[in-house]
């Protein structure tokens, strides 16, 4: 529509077209006002009936709320209406109507459960508080890149498609490949180190991995965004310390770009970037800290995993983002290198949120013989990977990375109650559609 005008632009002197939903209809007798909403805000369209074509005004008023309409006019201030101006409508177009009876209410005057709206997230995404979110991710996403390229970084893509898991296991979707057996992928975690032996060296992906995990929490996607970097001769503090620098510039973007959205959120007065270099715990004082605070029902001892009470109890301690470094070599990934004066220590490290873990990170193995070893450690057959160990007989420099969870990032930014409304059409193991 060459000769649109979107309602924010809409100036009190000047002819105009606008298009959009129709959100609300007040008939007032003599005089009807229809609020025409679009993707910059709202516009009052003011109907006086004895002024205005009898057609016309049938038209206006019967229209049923959420319809798409084109309105041509002339602009005029008018203080009292939601904008400050409003049309007089020479013209009025129904581009497509809506159904009388809606599936859930876009102005949110009625409120819906979450699978209502995911399952009408085309009318959901009309709500000026779920809009926001997603122009809040799109800024996330868009500062991350450019952080990213600050470090110097590649952007690359990896195959979903794949033969064998990142990391063994069960927690694989298995598909049919021409006639063989084949994975969608956990994580580019493999193909990007691959890609720090080659010319690029340090390079970083923003896309989808799947996993087969049967969690049904607020907190975990079957399909979810994946933020990886990886870089050649870095060791795992650098890679801990890129990480910090681009979580930051995520929430410095949002800060900087997205003001209106934060109102519409209510977030102006709570939301900041966050200041000073994030604690580096190591795995032993994480531990430590946690059964200092009493708030879990069992004491953990070194080589147990964070369960999700433990993670909730450390970070209510310590109140910020904050890393955990030195895992236990036993709980990490084969492609995570031990310390070489502690063969029981890993270089592993997790970065948190207070309220969950958003990355996890460490500097990779890249001595071939110590890469099979880890391998025939965890079970797994070297030989269902050998078009990556191979490389590493071929000059692989030392490298680290992390991967953060895209969403994770933007729920906990946000202080949204369920992951699901990070996503637009998430997939968990009830949703498959839409």
């Amino acid at each position: 529509m060459q000769d649109r005008t979107y309602a924010a632009d809409a100036d009190p002197g000047t002819s105009a077209t606008v298009a959009g939903w129709v959100h609300e209809i007040r008939d007032l007798g003599g005089i009807a006002f229809l609020i025409l909403r679009d993707t910059t805000g709202k516009i009052q369209v003011k109907i006086e009936k004895d002024e205005l074509d009898e057609a016309l005004v049938e038209t206006a008023l019967d229209v049923h709320r959420e319809s798409v309409l084109r309105v041509e006019g002339d602009v005029e201030e008018e203080e009292r209406a939601p904008t400050g101006v409003e049309v007089t409508p020479d013209d009025i177009e129904v581009i497509a109507p809506a159904d009388p009876e809606l599936p859930l209410d876009p102005s949110g005057k009625v409120d819906a459960e979450l699978p209502t709206r995911l399952d009408n997230r085309t009318l959901d995404l009309r709500k000026p508080e779920v809009k926001a979110i997603f122009e809040i991710r799109a800024e996330v996403l868009r500062s991350v890149r450019e952080a990213f390229r600050n470090l110097d970084a590649t952007e690359i893509n990896t195959p979903k498609i794949v033969a064998t898991g990142t990391e063994g296991g069960t927690e694989l979707f298995p598909i049919t490949y021409f006639g063989r057996e084949a994975f969608m992928n956990q994580s580019p975690q493999l193909f990007k180190q691959l890609m720090v032996g080659s010319g690029l060296e340090r390079v970083f992906e923003i896309g989808p991995i799947f996993r087969a995990e049967e969690h049904n929490t607020p907190r975990h996607l079957n399909e979810a965004t994946s933020i990886d970097f990886e870089s050649a001769f870095y060791d795992h503090t650098e890679a801990m310390d890129a990480c910090e620098t681009v979580v930051k510039a995520a929430y410095e973007g949002v800060a900087g770009n997205c003001a209106d959205e934060l109102e519409t959120l209510g977030l102006t007065e709570v939301f900041s970037a966050p200041e000073g270099d994030f604690p580096r715990l190591t795995y032993e004082e994480a531990i430590e800290r946690i059964n200092a605070t009493g708030e879990i029902d069992d004491v953990l001892v070194w080589g147990d995993d964070l369960s999700t009470e433990a993670e909730h109890a450390l970070g209510q301690d310590v109140g910020e983002h904050y890393f955990i470094t030195d895992w236990p070599s036993e709980i990490k990934p084969f492609y995570i290198k031990d310390h070489d004066d502690d063969p029981e220590l890993s270089t592993g490290f997790d970065m948190m949120h207070p309220s969950m873990e958003l990355v996890s990170g460490g500097q990779r193995e890249h001595r071939h013989d110590h890469l099979v070893e880890g391998f025939e450690q965890q079970g797994l057959d070297p030989g269902a990977f050998e078009y990556y160990t191979k490389m590493f007989k071929y000059g692989m420099p030392p490298h680290a990375g992390w991967g953060l969870g895209g969403e994770r990032l933007v729920m906990t930014m946000l202080g949204l109650e369920n992951i699901r409304e990070a996503v637009i059409f998430p997939r968990d193991r009830q949703r498959l559609s839409p």
